[in-house]
């Protein structure tokens, strides 16, 4: 048979690729989250890492009186308060980063070992730290909701009614909703199923849907355990005597607040260590700061009306 195969008449791209440069990338994360929570809540620094919330124990027995145009007494009274008031104290999230010298050494160009190691390990410090102002069995949002602050969904998904209920326990004031992110998309399908698509906002350079104003905030922080996530509620700030975060300034090799990076030194196998701290805790002032809606069904679907379609 006669030989089809041409002979090459120019350079190949495999062998052109020898000479070439790949343009790399910095590592990317795929657990990275935006971490809105973190940047909605007003952030309080704390001394020797312990915060104390002091209340009023007599708010109904204080009294006052509109006064009258006669010589009538007027009331006396007192502010009392609490002798046993809760101390929040901060939490650490820690670990050790290691990196090998000959690493480091032989293979930081274009990217930097060391800087990358940090960066990556931080982020994902700050995802813990998220969940845990979430989740924290101490302090964390969801263990910080008072019983009288806890009310259920009325038909199993998260309607405006619901959202509604908890505007009604957090009615000073509230700053956003928080909720999984397919809780979210639940109330946008009940939203659309009654007709009443909710508004957006921008915030962060994001949008956001909103109810009543009100921001609905998606974390994939908050649990979904068998279908079913939550709904929480908050108000923030001192000055509203709502939830506020607490970090510790100052620290030793401080990063950014709360966050510090210390070296730890060299060992014998020439391995360089890091130790990557991050303090916080979560302080809920007065029990009404915080609401929870529970048991949110987020698998129902609908048959729309052909205007839907």
């Amino acid at each position: 048979m006669a030989e089809t195969t041409q002979a090459q008449r120019a350079l190949g791209d495999v062998a052109a690729r020898q000479l070439a440069n790949a343009t790399k990338t910095a590592p990317q994360l795929s657990t990275l989250t935006p971490r809105w929570l973190v940047q909605l809540l007003q952030w309080v620094p704390v001394e020797a890492g312990i915060y104390r919330v002091n209340q009023v124990s007599n708010p109904q027995q204080v009294r006052v009186a509109c006064t009258q145009r006669d010589e009538a007494h007027l009331p006396e009274t007192f502010v009392d308060y609490e002798t046993q008031p809760r101390e929040y104290f901060l939490n650490g999230v820690s670990t050790i980063l290691d990196v090998h010298t000959r690493v480091s050494d032989l293979y930081s160009s274009p990217h930097d070992q060391i800087r990358e190691q940090l960066r990556l390990t931080i982020e994902t410090i700050k995802e813990r730290q998220e969940s845990e102002l979430i989740n924290n069995p101490e302090y964390g949002l969801l263990a910080s909701v008072s019983d009288e602050q806890r009310i259920s969904t009325l038909t199993g998904a998260p309607t405006p009614d619901d959202l509604d209920d908890l505007l009604s326990k957090v009615w000073k004031e509230p700053a956003f909703f928080l909720t999984h992110p397919l809780g979210l998309n639940a109330f946008a399908r009940e939203c659309t199923r009654r007709g009443v698509p909710p508004p957006t906002t921008s915030l962060f350079g994001s949008p956001f849907i909103t109810w009543r104003g009100i921001p609905i905030i998606p974390s994939d922080k908050v649990p979904l355990d068998d279908g079913k996530t939550k709904f929480l509620l908050l108000r923030t700030g001192e000055k509203r005597q709502g939830v506020v975060g607490l970090f510790q300034p100052g620290l030793v090799g401080e990063q950014s607040p709360g966050l510090s990076v210390r070296f730890m030194g060299i060992n014998r196998s020439a391995i360089a260590s890091y130790l990557v701290s991050l303090y916080c805790s979560l302080a809920v002032l007065t029990d009404d700061a915080l609401a929870v809606l529970d048991d949110v069904e987020v698998g129902k679907y609908h048959d729309y009306p052909d205007t839907y379609k």
